[in-house]
């Protein structure tokens, strides 16, 4: 079957889209009814923009090394199953604290802390995180986890002494250029903000963070990450027995997508939010969907077709 542009957009319910290649803009549209002042909610790609100011974090000296615990900087969490986790655990997620994330379980731990939320009160959602058991030894499992970025954001608030959109701002929003203001959803009134999700921002401006990536974590000619953070943030890595495909909450692209996509890596999230990042290429692509499921297994066009005809054509 042969297939155009419009059956992409209109087959995924494709709500923005935008192609980036060296720095230059070469493709922006809105659809369902968007504009380029829409700020469009992220979902998990929330989770990538947590776990680079755990980067922005180590750089500037809040967080000493990946292999401090929990523990040393979030007291409610001591005595916890959290409280012995290392930072690159929480990144990787591996911690081996028990947690069901589907959102369609009534009895999933996702599902309490989403509730946790709701109900607005300080504290909520890191209580919910405190009475987790631990189910295995950290390092040897991986589990997605939504709760495990909440747990990073809150480390990041006690190391850093600010909360995390004043911090995003201070380290990428500001210095890189972002032409709109972004919104975070708090877990209570002048609370933390949801670490693993919540974070509304325009389609030019998520494309700018995945320029920033692209960048090496460089804005302003000033060092915002540490040398080596993206390589190490955006790979895959073994855990136990297994190749997991997630870096520091990032998800590398799979090498059956094909060679273009080799160094490729992206933030990604529930019905069809994402950032692509191609080095090689020089590519970022961000892609904003309305699914009407959570996550659309088998689309009639994959991402990847259509981001290999991206590729050819700008080549």
């Amino acid at each position: 079957q042969d297939f155009d542009f419009f059956d992409y957009v209109s087959l995924n319910r494709v709500a923005g889209l935008l192609v980036i290649k060296e720095g230059e803009i070469v493709h922006e549209s809105y659809h369902l009814g968007n504009t380029e002042k829409t700020r469009w909610m992220s979902m998990s790609v929330a989770k990538s923009i947590t776990a680079t100011l755990a980067g922005a974090a180590l750089q500037d000296g809040y967080i000493k090394s990946l292999d401090d615990t929990v523990g040393q900087y979030v007291p409610t969490l001591r005595g916890s199953a959290y409280e012995a986790v290392s930072v690159r655990q929480l990144l990787q997620m591996t911690s081996g604290v028990g947690w069901v994330e589907p959102y369609a379980d009534p009895e999933s731990n996702r599902k309490m802390l989403l509730e946790a939320q709701i109900a607005q009160l300080p504290g909520g959602m890191i209580e919910v995180m405190k009475a987790l058991p631990r189910v295995a030894e950290p390092g040897e499992v991986w589990n997605y986890s939504t709760g495990e970025t909440q747990v990073l954001g809150e480390l990041l608030v006690a190391a850093t002494g600010m909360a995390l959109s004043d911090y995003l701002s201070e380290k990428i929003w500001s210095t890189f250029g972002m032409e709109s203001d972004a919104e975070w959803w708090l877990d209570s009134p002048n609370g933390v903000e949801i670490g693993g999700s919540g974070l509304s921002a325009t389609l030019r401006d998520y494309g700018r963070f995945g320029q920033f990536l692209l960048n090496g974590g460089m804005a302003k000619g000033e060092r915002v990450l540490p040398p080596g953070w993206i390589e190490e943030s955006t790979r895959e890595r073994i855990t136990g027995n297994d190749a997991i495909p997630y870096g520091y909450m990032v998800w590398p692209v799979s090498t059956q997508a094909g060679e273009a996509h080799r160094t490729a890596y992206e933030a990604k999230g529930l019905y069809g939010q994402l950032i692509y990042v191609n080095p090689q290429e020089g590519l970022v692509i961000v892609v904003w969907r309305a699914w009407p499921v959570s996550w659309l297994m088998n689309p009639l066009i994959s991402d990847y077709q259509f981001f290999d005809k991206v590729i050819d054509t700008l080549r």
